[in-house]
């Protein structure tokens, strides 16, 4: 699907019929709310910082008119046919768009042929390939002697991850973008800005209709802004779009969350101790309640981690694995996308066997510190000038275990871990430790 997040409004984009032997023609329908907002320029545009800071070289080659192919790699309504539209009127050049799911080698070769005679006349092509990793090797191949002799420039938008679809020799043609999925904040811009346009009339939209469209579209502007546009037609020309209209129009129902109040709270410590109680469903049961609520994924993951340690820990190692691979995953793709990788890992955490031995042990020590204060290290065991000689390396004995005493003087013997029945491999092996360490059982 063609990424239609915004339109220029310009004669272009919207349909016209021909007036012929004085015959009034039907007036042209209006394209849709999301075609009519679309930002003209960066100065309209909303998201994307990451890419479009000053200095960068997209905002760069835009605001010089020096355009360069690229691939833009994002969730769908993030604007990557606007920052195409707006990278071909930047360098005043005729844009082409092609989808690669109806387009084929034919098309582009169509393309490339008019791209060459508007050349003869000094005027530059912007080519704008969506889904361009439905294209085969072939049909990708297709396109390398233009772009390598800037007969095109090049912008292809993916959803997928372009370095897995797109062919070796385009993408060192090309630079990858990677397009961010918009915030709840940036959509609810977006969607104040079409009322303050005045392009849905009269029609009165409420506060809380237009914070669940931004909360509950996913970062797609083009979703909500289309959820906006039914919702008003079915209130009327001056109606009221209230929440329960959004929410028909969106297909969705709304979840009262409040994510800078207790609710906040309340949900993800009772996400917690579902999981911590091994009840699976119900663990995913308010990972759905956080996410449909809005809930940013990156403060649910760090829970995760935590959980991972003090509540999985030893009993299942690669559970804090796990969790720290959910948070990259969702620091490299986030949201809707990255829901996947929060249930995956809810779903290991609430199954896995349970031990909260080593937060235990890392307590009572804490504790001992606190009581008694940081006794020193035996002199053996210090570096630079305080070291002596005696240390004993470990690595010398058997087994890779001595008997030399590492703990301070006076604290001999004193134990802080005791491993519980879901840790039994650690419990074997330290026993062992200890008898080889003549530490008995």
């Amino acid at each position: 699907m063609s990424d239609q997040l915004f339109s220029f409004g310009g004669d272009d984009d919207v349909p016209r019929r021909e007036q012929d032997a004085g015959v009034e023609m039907p007036s042209a329908v209006a394209p849709p709310l999301p075609a009519r907002m679309r930002p003209r320029d960066l100065s309209e545009l909303v998201g994307q910082e990451h890419v479009l800071a000053d200095g960068s070289s997209l905002r760069v080659a835009i605001e010089n008119g020096r355009p360069f192919s690229m691939i833009l790699h994002g969730p769908p309504g993030t604007g990557k046919t606007t920052l195409a539209r707006i990278v071909a009127t930047s360098a005043n050049a005729i844009f082409e768009e092609l989808s690669a799911v109806q387009a084929g080698k034919a098309e582009v070769t169509q393309v490339i042929a008019r791209a060459r005679e508007r050349r003869r006349g000094g005027r530059a092509t912007v080519l704008f390939l969506d889904e361009i990793h439905r294209f085969n090797k072939a049909q990708q191949d297709a396109l390398l002697p233009a772009v390598e002799d800037g007969l095109v420039t090049l912008i292809g938008a993916t959803t997928e991850n372009p370095y897995f679809s797109v062919n070796s020799a385009l993408l060192s043609r090309s630079q990858v973008l990677e397009l961010r999925a918009l915030t709840s904040e940036h959509v609810e811009t977006l969607l104040r800005r079409a009322i303050e346009r005045g392009e849905l009339g009269d029609v009165i939209v409420d506060d809380d209709a237009i914070e669940f469209l931004a909360q509950r579209s996913g970062g797609d502007a083009r979703s909500a802004l289309g959820a906006l546009e039914l919702a008003a037609e079915t209130a009327g020309p001056e109606g009221t779009v209230a929440l329960s209209g959004a929410e028909s129009a969106l297909q969705r129902k709304a979840v009262r969350y409040d994510r800078q109040g207790d609710q906040h709270y309340d949900l993800i410590s009772s996400w917690i101790k579902a999981t911590r109680a091994s009840d699976v469903d119900a663990s995913l049961y308010y990972l759905a309640v956080m996410l449909e609520g809005g809930e940013d994924p990156r403060f649910i993951v760090r829970r995760m981690v935590i959980l991972a340690s003090e509540d999985v820990g030893n009993a299942d190692p690669r559970a804090l694995m796990v969790a720290t691979a959910t948070a990259s995953a969702i620091e490299l793709i986030g949201l809707p996308e990255g829901a996947h990788a929060l249930a995956q890992c809810a779903v290991y955490l609430a199954t896995a066997p349970k031990s909260n031995a080593s937060y235990k042990a890392l307590g009572a020590a804490r504790a001992h510190v606190r009581k008694h204060g940081a006794a020193a290290p035996p002199p053996y065991l210090r570096s630079g000038p305080l070291a002596e000689e005696g240390y004993d390396y470990p690595h010398d004995s058997p087994g890779h275990v001595n008997a030399q005493e590492v703990m301070p003087p006076g604290l001999e013997g004193t134990r802080f871990y005791f491993p519980d029945g879901n840790e039994q491999g650690f419990a074997d092996r330290l026993a062992a430790i200890r008898k080889a360490r003549g530490r008995g059982e």
